[in-house]
């Protein structure tokens, strides 16, 4: 394994590990936003449609939920997803407040469309990793998930 510029900074593993985050933060919203030039849709919006494909009807509330966001957050990319007619809200005729999603016939070319960018990479890379190194993925960064929201 080759050593990073930060580990030999000599910045101790809290440091390197922020670096790491922060690098991939900045990853993230690079390829979001060459996606939003090549397809039109930036990733949290990709992933959106990703979801709804997979959860159709679900309600505004439930999305929030699966993507660990606050509905308030949830809710502008829901209004452009629908400004540019990929998905449609619809409120509950039982209760006013609660809205499903659904997507449209452009939404469900895009949701079928070959993965994104991050999707391959992701995909990639999880297909050469162990399950191990997975779990401990997974373990690490739901630790300091719910830590920092505390």
């Amino acid at each position: 394994m080759t050593s990073s510029p930060r580990a030999d900074a000599g910045l101790g593993i809290v440091l390197e590990f922020l670096g790491l985050l922060w690098e991939m933060n900045h990853a993230l919203a690079k390829t979001s936003k060459r996606m939003k030039t090549r397809f039109g849709v930036t990733g949290p919006q990709r992933l959106v449609i990703k979801i709804v494909a997979k959860v159709p009807k679900v309600s505004a509330g439930r999305l929030a939920q699966i993507l660990h966001l606050h509905p308030s957050t949830l809710t502008p990319i829901l209004i452009r997803l629908e400004a540019r007619r990929l998905l449609v809200r619809t409120p509950d005729p039982r209760d006013r407040r609660r809205v499903t999603v659904r997507l449209t016939a452009d939404g469900r070319r895009l949701a079928d469309a070959s993965s994104g960018e991050v999707e391959r990479a992701v995909k990639r890379v999880l297909a050469n990793s162990g399950k191990a190194d997975i779990e401990a993925t997974r373990a690490v960064l739901g630790r300091l998930i719910g830590a920092l929201e505390r």
